[in-house]
């Protein structure tokens, strides 16, 4: 379908159940046209109208239980949101990719050349050139194409806005050149590939493999090569709470030494065992160990091991609950979750500036609104950003309102948990 008829379509209502299988609700579709139709305006502005396009869509994500245990081969749970990266595309007729972001300079790449440049690192062309590097490898074909995208999941917010324009290259990929049969794993494994390899930025596989995936989903890192996972069925619209996410709004400089020691401290308990991450340590031996390791490694190093082994199991028992719509344990167990991370795992302020604590201001106050009624927690990386909480939706205004007068208006973000992760709109 040409652009022009297509927003035709988004303007008389005819897309409205293509959207509400992706957004939900019909206030979210409403919301999201003008953001469709502007950016399939732009693509006629700067690619014509003479083409046929498709519109796809990959999500934020947010992570609900297992706070940085992916990263020594743990379990996680986390879940594809309404925030997303969506794109306008058309095939070309030659083996260049142009890609425009909503306010970014566009991107070009010749995909001929699909080779490293560490000069590139930390620049979205080498996201691009990475997932096509990588599907190519792996035997997909790939072609070149015009894109305009924009995307409304929020840097710095522990929402995943790299993997989500990650998953969107492979998702286009997959519905432009392969007939929509890339799976979701294999695509959230090539923007991991390029997250690491093309744009330098190590990461475990949890941010991409949300994305991907789709709605409430359990990932079992014990085998990175091959994680196991799960889709979790639960409709979350139906449990009576809204997830927030607030940004806090701290200082995120100078903090990669804090998020690097969180992990190499787990990994210095793991080689005082003779391993090199805890998960090939039961936790049994780990507890027996603690009297030789007290001599071997830090106490810090220790309390984040237990962490990681409690948090594990706090995974597992929160999945159980989603299955068996047990919602009100599952808040305790969220709770629990962001209680550990801020005793044992230590992430919720640095040490470098210890009177700045917004992180630890915003689950105080979470506790005074929610103790009995919601859950909170620390979300994502932590140490300065975002908490999430579940409210009840009778209380969501109360929380809102007291949020935003702290941290600033729109600081408190009302999310979704969308069903579906990347996929084609349209």
């Amino acid at each position: 379908m040409k652009p022009s008829q297509l927003i035709k379509k988004i303007e008389n209502n005819e897309t409205d159940g293509l959207l509400k299988k992706v957004y939900v609700s019909d206030s979210a579709v409403e919301a999201q046209k003008p953001r469709y139709i502007k950016t399939i305006q732009k693509f006629i502005e700067l690619f014509g109208d003479d083409r046929d396009v498709m519109v796809l869509s990959a999500p934020g994500r947010t992570e609900i239980c297992g706070n940085h245990t992916d990263h020594n081969n743990g379990k996680v749970l986390a879940a594809s949101i309404n925030l997303d990266a969506i794109a306008v595309v058309a095939k070309s007729d030659n083996n260049t990719v142009n890609e425009q972001s909503q306010g970014h300079l566009m991107n070009t790449l010749d995909i001929t050349d699909l080779a490293v440049d560490s000069s590139k690192y930390g620049h979205s062309l080498s996201m691009i050139k990475g997932v096509l590097a990588k599907l190519k490898e792996l035997g997909y074909k790939i072609g070149g194409f015009d894109a305009c995208t924009t995307s409304d999941v929020m840097g710095g917010s522990g929402l995943s806005s790299s993997a989500a324009f990650e998953v969107l290259i492979g998702t286009i990929i997959s519905h432009l050149f392969n007939d929509g049969k890339i799976d979701a794993v294999t695509i959230a494994k090539a923007a991991q590939y390029s997250e690491n390899v093309y744009f330098g930025k190590p990461s475990g596989l949890l941010d991409q493999m949300a994305s991907s995936v789709g709605t409430f989903v359990t990932i079992d890192f014990e085998s990175t090569e091959n994680p196991v996972i799960e889709k979790i069925d639960f409709d979350f619209s139906n449990s009576g709470y809204s997830l927030c996410i607030v940004d806090t709004h701290g200082d995120h400089s100078d903090l990669t030494d804090d998020y690097a020691a969180v992990r190499s401290e787990m990994e210095d308990v793991a080689n005082a065992m003779g391993k090199k991450v805890l998960r090939e340590i039961e936790f049994s031996d780990f507890l027996n160990a603690i009297p030789e390791l007290s001599k071997k490694v830090n106490d810090r190093a220790i309390l984040r091991a237990m962490h990681f082994y409690n948090e594990n199991i706090r995974v597992e028992n929160a999945v159980k609950c989603l299955r068996e719509n047990d919602f009100e344990s599952f808040k305790e167990i969220i709770t629990q979750s962001g209680l550990s991370s801020y005793l044992y795992n230590q992430n919720v302020y640095t040490t470098k500036n210890p009177t700045e604590q917004k992180l630890s201001l915003a689950l105080c106050l979470s506790q005074e609104l929610l103790q009995g009624k919601g859950a909170w927690r620390v979300h994502g990386g932590g140490f300065a950003g975002t908490i999430q909480a579940f409210v009840p939706n009778d209380m969501l205004d109360k929380y809102k309102s007291t949020m935003d007068e702290v941290f600033g208006d729109g600081s408190c973000y009302v999310l979704i948990i969308r069903p579906v992760g990347g996929t084609k709109v349209m």
